[in-house]
């Protein structure tokens, strides 16, 4: 696909790399010529200075020629414009990232589909609703669910209790005989690896598990995982996330939000009803002891600012927390914060990535998530009649190394994807994949392709 991407930073910077990893053809429009030339050096791709709600930047960027034009600046207003701009010079599909809830809105989605965007983006409304499912399902780590809620990703964290600790991944499946879940992914250290039979569990690994629902409790007690139940939550940071997160919540817990800016506590005092809005430094020890923080059963901490994210949910920690989430939008900081012991790293440039990413890959990919952390991505994917993965049982399609086939959907039915399994077109597959084997796993599902070494 030819693809324009309009950005003023990260996320544009991680997106063109991700995109031209999969094989498309990049331009990006950025008014920084200094971001530009770096970003010269690290990836193939075209670059043109300038603005992109300007109509000749965008005629110069061929954007009649283009599959899809994505507008992920800081400034909506100018990822709305660029994205009308665009859609009215030619190109096929437009993307744009909004910053206002509201613009999200079923009635406002409408809206703008008239006006010609495909798609809108809110990359703080899908973060705070992935900390609201974590809040709801505590002991994971993370959780990815496909098709919605037939099959789950969780992602645990194995401690010295875990009885999954010091078996081979071949003495837990002859164990389990009807196993509805299985190991896909392990990080240990600093290293990802997809887990073979004679695989060991370690103390520390942390497990990407594909299950079924009715599997989910058996799964988590193998990874020493006891119940833990949320309700009281406190909040650093009074942005956006916090505020649908808070939304969303008060009613059912008891929230404490802590905010440094006095003006924007007083307009979430009248925003929310039930959270008790505190004006302070979240960095203050001695104000989280006032505020009761050995008490609190989760630790969200999403202000603009990372390094107070992770400090805060340190101090957390100290305290006995339960669960910690920390908002890290700088990607190196990721897995040096779960290396750490914070629980949950959420970073907004991947998640927009994903969704991305997706619709770039055309309509039979169903579902994409990049795995924070560890750069693999969560594919679920249809397989096509007369393509390469339902000629074979999945034991004899010669799978790349980084790539394993986790489950599979087909109706209504899930099912654990083992090795004498037979995928049919038409069967939503389950894959996961390592970065050097991604650009392959679509060409496993393309119709009449079977030189997969192109």
């Amino acid at each position: 696909m030819d693809i324009i991407i309009a950005g003023d930073g990260e996320v544009g910077f991680h997106l063109a790399e991700a995109l031209v990893n999969s094989k498309h053809n990049i331009t990006i429009v950025d008014p920084h010529e200094e971001l530009l030339k770096m970003i010269e050096a690290h990836a193939d791709l075209m670059t043109i200075v300038g603005e992109s709600n300007s109509v000749q930047v965008l005629r110069q960027a061929q954007v009649d020629k283009a599959d899809m034009v994505i507008a992920v600046l800081h400034e909506e207003s100018i990822n709305i414009l660029t994205a009308i701009l665009a859609k009215k010079l030619g190109a096929k599909r437009v993307i744009a990232r909004v910053n206002t809830l509201e613009n999200v809105s079923e009635e406002n989605k409408k809206i703008y589909q008239d006006l010609g965007i495909d798609f809108l983006i809110s990359p703080e409304d899908i973060a705070a609703h992935e900390i609201i499912k974590l809040l709801q399902k505590p002991l994971a780590t993370e959780i990815y669910e496909l098709s919605n809620g037939k099959l789950s990703i969780y992602v645990i964290k194995l401690d010295e209790s875990a009885p999954a600790v010091g078996k081979k991944l071949d003495e837990i499946a002859a164990q389990y005989e009807d196993l509805n879940f299985r190991a896909v992914a392990i990080h240990r250290g600093s290293e990802t690896f997809l887990p073979h039979g004679d695989t060991v569990f370690q103390k520390g690994d942390i497990v990407y598990v594909i299950t079924k629902p009715e599997s989910l409790d058996e799964m988590l007690a193998l990874g020493g995982l006891k119940d833990m139940e949320i309700n009281n939550i406190m909040i650093v940071g009074g942005g956006r996330m916090a505020r649908v997160i808070a939304m969303r919540l008060e009613k059912d817990m008891n929230i404490k939000l802590i905010e440094i800016d006095h003006e924007r506590c007083m307009f979430l005092s009248e925003l929310l009803d039930d959270t008790l809005i505190i004006n302070g430094d979240a960095r203050d020890i001695n104000l989280l002891k006032e505020e009761g923080i050995e008490n609190v059963d989760a630790f969200i901490a999403v202000s603009n600012n990372t390094e107070t994210n992770i400090l805060t949910c340190l101090h957390a920690k100290k305290y006995g927390i339960k669960k910690t989430v920390a908002l890290v939008e700088n990607l190196d900081y990721i897995e040096i914060s779960q290396n750490i012991g914070i629980d949950t790293v959420i970073n907004k440039k991947l998640i927009a990535a994903s969704y991305i990413l997706q619709h770039s890959m055309g309509d039979e990919v169903a579902s994409l998530k990049i795995v924070s952390g560890i750069n693999a991505e969560i594919l679920e994917i249809e397989a096509k009649k007369g393509s390469y993965v339902t000629k074979k049982p999945i034991k004899d399609l010669g799978l790349e190394k980084g790539i394993i086939i986790g489950g599979v959907i087909r109706g209504d039915e899930a099912f654990i994807a083992k090795g004498d399994f037979q995928i049919l077109p038409g069967d939503k597959v389950v894959v996961f994949a390592m970065p050097e084997s991604i650009n392959k796993v679509k060409r496993f599902f393309d119709k009449g392709i079977f030189n997969l070494n192109l």
